[in-house]
């Protein structure tokens, strides 16, 4: 029989376990997000992946919250984050460091997700529910990466969006 396994029988790690463990050399930059479930998403995924830090910029709400938390459900407490007025102070900062920042947009010379393939630290910035990226992030970022897309809607939710690519990153960079 293929019984669901309980809670217990999972095996996942404590937080403290979780903070100690080696993190995928990826950052996610949320610039300007609107949705709080939306940003507690995000947090949920960086933590099943162990995404190494999430930059929360601009108007991103930041925990503690009561809407962040109901999606994250707990990924607060063991995901590493930080807050900043400036997504694009957060890009230079992290070039600086050593970290290759791609912004997840439709731009004329955006590359495929499927093509992408990262060189080490990698840091993506997932836009604005209405307006995306900001140009001018855009134009600081060593390129742009493109989900494909074969429906009639234009774009995906930013926290379904930063899932996909999380995932592809993770499996690129896990190698």
């Amino acid at each position: 029989m293929n019984r669901k396994l309980k809670l217990q029988e999972l095996g996942r790690m404590s937080i403290e376990e979780f903070k100690d463990a080696d993190k995928t050399p990826l950052i996610v930059i949320l610039d300007n997000i609107r949705s709080l479930n939306n940003v507690g998403s995000v947090f949920r995924t960086s933590d099943c992946f162990r995404v190494a830090k999430i930059f929360l910029c601009g108007i991103t709400a930041t925990p503690p919250h009561r809407d962040i938390h109901k999606t994250a459900i707990g990924a607060t407490e063991s995901v590493e984050w930080e807050y900043s007025e400036s997504t694009l102070n957060v890009v230079k900062s992290l070039q600086e460091k050593g970290w290759s920042c791609y912004a997840i947009e439709q731009t004329a010379d955006s590359i495929s997700l499927d093509d992408f393939n990262p060189d080490g630290k990698t840091a993506i910035v997932m836009g604005n529910e209405v307006d995306g990226v900001q140009q001018e992030v855009i134009d600081a970022c060593k390129g742009s990466i493109e989900v494909p897309q074969f429906g009639t809607k234009h774009s995906l939710n930013i926290s379904v969006c930063t899932g996909i690519v999380v995932w592809d990153l993770w499996q690129k960079l896990s190698q």
